[in-house]
């Protein structure tokens, strides 16, 4: 009879929840399609939506520096960030495990002996203490919430997505941090080279301080010559310290991306950029299926129209599986035999009839927050396709603007060397020296600025597409 019962309940319940998903079930938006093409690069080409594919490793070892390729792989394992994100997963991990064992019955066991007694007064006004009596019981109580409406299971799911969503922040935690420590590595090798720089440039003032200062001496140039020669080698040996300032304090950003503390890390110094890589004339616009944070926007997207079910579904009413089976007797000897058994099993079903619009406030507040979602997700979209337009376009420019730029410096360390040549020969005044020097110092400087800027904008760009640029 019991079993025959049990089994009938299953049977509507099964029946009922395959109706009521239907009912309580709310689709999200379809994802956002990529452009056929990218305004700044016609040659971009166009790829169906895949399943995200993991962030690739390494893909720093790009710009060919073996220093950085050390930093990056030492970047995962200090990065105090990082190990955050990785505690929120775990946590979400945690949460979403929880969810599904609420799909499951519960079972429960209980022990509880008590001693109880009464006092009574008595006509002559005394007290009396009946005999206490024993109260032994041993018992399991079992119950299953069966999940008519999908509440449980749209709950698990919700979860599920909140759980990936937290996957993919700790994917883009980790993107964002190895394009944060390329770029600040890049910084402080380009304040190193205009270290260098000036400092090479110094003594070529001191050269030229020498020079006017002979010439001061044997009455052939003016004492201003003098004056504006040693304007200039002051002017660079501060400008050198400056940079060196700039590189020890990138140099100490480093070690904090690390998770170091500066006094104890430092980087040899190389005097040197790393190579700028070659973007492929031909990119897959894969953008959508390979950023972390856009599929963690688009998880949380379907997490947040999950809670709609969830919050729907209060609507319906409970229906919950109870049994229970209790052993009660006042002597512990005889206490598990047939007589002292008392069970009981059978379904509830329970809904709340006035709760003060509480369930309607939840309904509202869960399709609030998926339209939420849904804009914060296309919003990120729409960021994301301007940071790949702004880095296309920015690495093109810059390869020609480091062109031009080169030939700039050719022609003003030529103009410097005719300029020299000419004072020594009496044909020119100091101005013209000071002159060439300046445009000569400022061109190199320049070029090295861009190098580094055309270094930044590859590196922003790997970042845009998740680390890589060749079809997977």
């Amino acid at each position: 009879m019991l079993l025959r019962l049990a089994q009938s309940s299953l049977q509507i319940a099964a029946t009922l929840f395959v109706a009521a998903c239907a009912i309580t079930r709310v689709d999200p938006p379809p994802p956002v399609t990529p452009p056929a093409s990218y305004k700044e690069a016609g040659l971009w080409q166009h790829a169906a939506a895949t399943s995200a594919p993991a962030v690739p490793d390494e893909w720093w070892t790009v710009f060919g520096d073996p220093v950085l390729d050390d930093l990056e792989r030492r970047l995962v394992i200090g990065n105090e960030n990082l190990k955050v994100a990785l505690a929120q997963v775990a946590s979400a991990r945690a949460t979403y495990v929880a969810s599904r064992a609420a799909l499951w019955p519960t079972l429960s066991a209980a022990v509880v002996a008590t001693r109880s007694g009464t006092t009574q007064s008595t006509p002559a006004g005394a007290q009396s203490t009946q005999n206490p009596s024993n109260s032994l019981s041993a018992g399991v109580v079992a119950s299953w919430e069966i999940d008519l409406w999908g509440q449980l299971s749209q709950a698990s799911s919700e979860a599920q997505a909140s759980y990936q969503a937290s996957a993919d922040d700790l994917a883009a935690a980790k993107l964002s941090a190895q394009a944060t420590l390329a770029q600040t590595y890049f910084l402080m090798r380009t304040a190193e080279i205009q270290q260098a720089l000036l400092e090479r440039t110094a003594q070529g003032y001191q050269r030229s301080l020498d020079l006017a200062q002979v010439r001061f001496e044997g009455g052939i140039a003016a004492r201003t010559d003098v004056l504006l020669a040693k304007t200039q080698l002051t002017g660079a040996q501060a400008q050198a310290i400056e940079s060196g300032t700039q590189r020890s304090q990138l140099e100490h950003a480093i070690a904090v991306l690390l998770g170091t503390a500066p006094s104890t890390f430092s980087i040899a110094r190389s005097g040197k950029l790393p190579s700028v890589p070659v973007v492929p004339e031909m990119l897959p616009a894969t953008l959508l299926e390979r950023r972390p944070d856009i599929a963690a926007a688009q998880r949380r997207v379907a997490a947040a129209y999950w809670q709609i079910g969830v919050a729907d579904a209060a609507f319906f009413p409970q229906l919950t599986l109870s049994a229970s089976a209790t052993y009660r007797n006042s002597v512990l000897g005889n206490l598990f035999s047939a007589p002292n058994l008392f069970w009981s099993l059978g379904p509830s079903l329970a809904l709340a009839i006035l709760d003060g619009g509480q369930r309607q406030l939840a309904s509202s507040q869960a399709r609030a927050g998926a339209d939420q979602a849904t804009a914060t997700y296309r919003q990120s979209v729409l960021t994301a396709l301007q940071e790949v337009e702004d880095n296309l376009v920015l690495a093109d420019q810059l390869q020609q603007q480091a062109q031009l730029q080169t030939e700039a410096l050719e022609a003003a360390q030529r103009n410097l060397e005719i300029t020299l040549e000419q004072y020594r020969a009496g044909t020119v005044g100091y101005v013209n020296i000071v002159v060439a020097q300046v445009l000569a110092l400022n061109n190199e400087s320049s070029l090295i600025v861009l190098r580094s800027r055309q270094l930044e904008a590859v590196n922003q760009l790997l970042k845009n597409i998740a680390g890589r640029w060749e079809s997977v």
